[in-house]
């Protein structure tokens, strides 16, 4: 009889971990969802989606707070950056094609504004931190 009931004990053990791991990967789908970040100008005719688990997180609790870098210096640093990413999409054989999906169209002659730039930068900065990547320029916070 002892040994029924320890049965029963450690059945209900491993079903309510099972339980618990399929709850976990609601709250994963959910913070997915919450971490899209989109920017959009119409008079531009630009938008800036970025779909990256931990991107939120990072911007408000890593980032330095907008108005730290002035827009010059953003943009300066984002004309590298784009390059750089946008050779590595091009090179899918070296680079991780999961990592680097799309090219992005900047065009160092338009003014983006202050927070496109600002968040295209720390893009980056998440991408080299989370991703381990390495870039020609530091990309540092």
């Amino acid at each position: 009889m002892k040994n029924i009931l320890y049965i029963l004990l450690m059945l209900l053990f491993v079903y309510s971990c099972g339980l618990t791991k399929n709850s976990g990967k609601g709250d994963r789908n959910t913070s997915a969802e919450n971490d899209t970040v989109r920017i959009a100008n119409d008079s531009l005719e630009y938008e800036i989606i970025i779909i990256e688990p931990g991107f939120n997180l990072f911007i408000n609790s890593i980032a330095r707070p907008q108005g730290y870098y002035s827009q010059t210096y953003l943009e300066n640093k984002n004309r590298i950056l784009v390059n750089d990413y946008n050779n590595r999409v091009r090179q899918p054989m070296r680079y991780n094609n999961n990592l680097y999906v799309q090219e992005i169209n900047y065009d160092p002659q338009i003014d983006y504004g202050y927070e496109v730039n600002y968040l295209l930068y720390y893009y980056f900065v998440y991408l080299s931190r989370q991703y381990n990547q390495r870039f020609t320029v530091p990309t540092r916070i």
